[in-house]
């Protein structure tokens, strides 16, 4: 496995090693001893989630609020994304910074997020499914997120026409968020990672 910080703090990108050759490949896609000794994390991982989606959908952005914050482990295990995170912890040095990074089945990045972030992505591809991991159980009462379209993320979310659910497109933009109601004070960052280079946007 290949780790590295992402952008934000407390993110990390992550790339297992493949093993292939003519009958097709392996990847260990998660070993939880080695991503504690390479990120320095003990995350304790209680659900896998799968996720199906056609081409052009967004879904997110999407968090839940503490005491039930989710930590995220996810990647692509068909198709492309368009993977965004958004940094809503006041306490951090990237507080109200977003980034977005490619995450595919041919590229095997995996990103993880800490609690404390909003999450959301595109489909790049005609099809996409994305699996990803949570150490929280789901909780309807501790659902909020931030509109896609949000004037003050101004996030490019690299498809035309998007698709997204009734629920996603009645969120709330972020200065409505509590504690978050300053946000549109701050200075804003966006920027485009690849697997390999960081690429700033703005």
């Amino acid at each position: 496995m290949n780790s590295k910080p992402g952008p934000l703090e407390g993110s990390w990108l992550l790339t297992p090693k493949v093993h292939a050759d003519s009958r097709g490949q392996f990847v260990e896609s998660f070993q939880k001893d080695v991503f504690a000794k390479q990120t320095g994390l003990s995350i304790d991982f209680i659900q896998d989630n799968e996720v199906v989606s056609e081409h052009g959908v967004v879904r997110g952005l999407h968090l839940q609020k503490a005491p039930h914050a989710q930590a995220k482990l996810i990647r692509v295990v068909q198709g492309q994304i368009y993977d965004v995170a958004v940094d809503l912890r006041a306490d951090s040095s990237t507080y109200g910074e977003w980034f977005g990074v490619e995450l595919s089945a041919e590229n095997h990045t995996q990103l993880f997020l800490p609690k404390g972030f909003a999450h959301g992505y595109s489909v790049l591809s005609e099809r996409a499914i994305v699996q990803y991991k949570v150490d929280a159980p789901y909780n309807p009462q501790a659902e909020s997120g931030i509109r896609f379209d949000d004037p003050d993320l101004g996030i490019d979310w690299q498809v035309d026409n998007p698709k997204l659910s009734d629920k996603d497109q009645k969120l709330s933009f972020l200065k409505q968020l509590n504690p978050w109601s300053g946000y549109s004070s701050l200075v804003q960052m966006g920027s485009w990672v690849s697997p390999y280079k960081l690429l700033q946007k703005r």
